[in-house]
């Protein structure tokens, strides 16, 4: 009895949070396993574990996996099996990539994972190519360019545009197999790559680059070759995905790992051995796809196959749904705050601080969730956590000057009004004074009632004839203190005008 309610409280073994879907990805370099939970518009990761099997390390040389590979793949999947039967998780989807489909011997390793309990998909470079496509427009609803899906057995070239995906193709590219052209130099090496992309039907170079649009880079070693980058601009954010560079930038971002040494890559902070290793040859490889792509910039993806699978078995209702919105709001609410709360309070709100120039109202509505989810921390944590929060959290389709508007509003809401020096390096002084209206609104909207429904309700915050304007119900006169006198001083100050309370009948407000 004591096991199966274990069993059944599964949240309890993940802080609440309830996980409702796992995906093995058995690739040619990694076996991983993730677990999902929240919404699967915008799903949060609750367990990744990996094993470096290196399924595809003799493809080329033997068409087959190697025995030792197979045994620490194997040794790993058994105990993602029983994880899963621990957690109860009961929907697992386990697919296999280039090692598995190309190898002789595949079908016999596919036998042994049936033999354990895993359903296992072995799915074509068409569609390996499609779902990582699928990932990248989960992650970027407005994405258009190609996806580059970079793994250790294939290169996935894919065009998306509108919310879809065509053109797909799958090369032999993969990080195991790029040695093979490093024969010569690293001019002969980008030649004999340009060349396979190029009898691949992939020859962009003679569009200007905004007809290309981006290039998206899916897989471990570009989010590697992202966290270089990042560290080498002295980038405030911590998290690769949804970090941009120009071209210009990005080629000589490849330059530099193509000449360097793997010893050196080493020693810096997140980037791993195996990633190390495979860095300067993934570096040509980008300065050739660069080069005959042309792209009018990269974006590095950390959404890619998994999250295609996630994003394939969504409704056309929950695909339509914001994804940023979607994760804030399953976030707030395990923080103690529901998202109708900080609708009403962002709609109390719109008259006096609305998104102008630089935001706009899905990004005011999470910052709104998220500043309301900071008051319960302890208030000498809030701030910097909450900060925290805005800038590193793993949300998706917000850019970095997005999340410094964000961060402005928290620090206002918390009566911070000049942002930290990490945030103002994101954004201009424009947007974030903008942010810093949306914060001081918010701060002045709680403090009114105590968060209370009923004090919005008998309550209206508007700008009429230049000046900041509240009016408040008789019934409720009494919410007039020397806090809210204080807040409508704060945002009048930031808005430039005059301000002033009108106590008005019930029935006028």
């Amino acid at each position: 009895m004591t096991y199966r309610k274990r069993r059944d409280d599964r949240g309890g073994a993940f802080g609440g949070s309830t996980p409702s879907r796992a995906i093995i990805d058995i690739g040619s370099n990694t076996v991983r396993l993730v677990v999902y939970g929240g919404s699967m518009r915008a799903p949060m990761v609750l367990l990744n574990e990996k094993v470096t099997a290196k399924l595809g390390r003799e493809i080329a040389a033997t068409g087959r996996l190697a025995d030792e590979a197979m045994a620490l793949a194997l040794r790993g999947l058994k105990r993602f099996a029983l994880l899963l039967e621990d957690l109860g998780i009961k929907d697992v989807e386990t697919v296999a990539t280039a090692a598995v489909r190309e190898a002789s011997n595949g079908p016999e390793f596919v036998d042994r994972l049936r033999a354990i309990g895993l359903s296992v998909r072995v799915i074509s470079g068409e569609e390996e190519a499609l779902l990582s496509a699928h990932g990248v427009i989960g992650a970027f609803p407005e994405a258009r360019g190609v996806v580059a899906d970079l793994g250790g057995g294939s290169l996935e070239l894919v065009r998306v545009a509108r919310g879809s995906a065509d053109g797909a193709s799958t090369l032999p590219l993969g990080t195991l197999r790029l040695p093979e052209y490093a024969k010569g130099s690293q001019a002969e090496m980008k030649k004999a790559l340009d060349k396979v992309i190029r009898k691949a039907g992939w020859d962009c170079a003679e569009n200007p680059p905004e007809a290309n649009g981006a290039l998206y880079l899916v897989g471990g070693t570009w989010r590697a070759m992202a966290v270089f980058a990042m560290a080498v601009k002295g980038h405030p954010l911590s998290d690769p995905h949804g970090f941009e560079i120009d071209t210009v930038t990005a080629m000589e971002v490849a330059n530099a790992l193509a000449g360097s040494e793997s010893d050196a890559l080493r020693s810096r902070e997140r980037i791993s051995t195996m990633r190390a290793e495979k860095l300067p040859d993934a570096a040509v490889l980008l300065a050739a796809l660069l080069t005959r792509l042309a792209p009018d910039r990269v974006v590095f993806s950390s959404w890619g196959l998994r999250e295609g699978l996630l994003y394939d078995r969504l409704p056309a209702h929950s695909r339509a749904q914001d994804p940023l919105l979607a994760g804030v709001a399953v976030f707030a609410s395990q923080c103690g705050t529901p998202p109708t709360l900080a609708t009403r309070m962002a709609a109390w709100t719109l008259d006096a601080a609305p998104a102008r120039t630089h935001g706009s109202e899905r990004l005011r509505l999470a910052a709104t969730m998220l500043a309301l989810a900071s008051m319960q921390i302890e208030p000498n944590l809030r701030l910097g956590q909450a900060i925290d929060w805005a800038l590193h959290k793993r949300w998706i389709a917000v850019d970095g000057k997005g999340r410094a508007m964000m961060a402005a509003a928290i620090a206002a809401n918390g009566n911070q009004l000049t942002p930290p020096p990490r945030v103002r390096a994101l954004a201009s002084e424009e947007a974030l004074e903008e942010a810093i209206r949306w914060g001081l609104a918010l701060r002045l909207a709680r403090r009114l009632g105590a968060q209370s429904r009923r004090s919005l309700e008998v309550s209206r915050l508007v700008v009429e004839e230049g000046a900041l304007v509240l009016r408040l119900a008789q019934s409720h006169a009494a919410l007039l203190g020397q806090p809210t006198e204080k807040d409508m001083k704060a945002l009048a100050t930031r808005l430039g005008t005059g301000w002033r309370v009108d106590v008005v009948p019930d029935s006028e407000v």
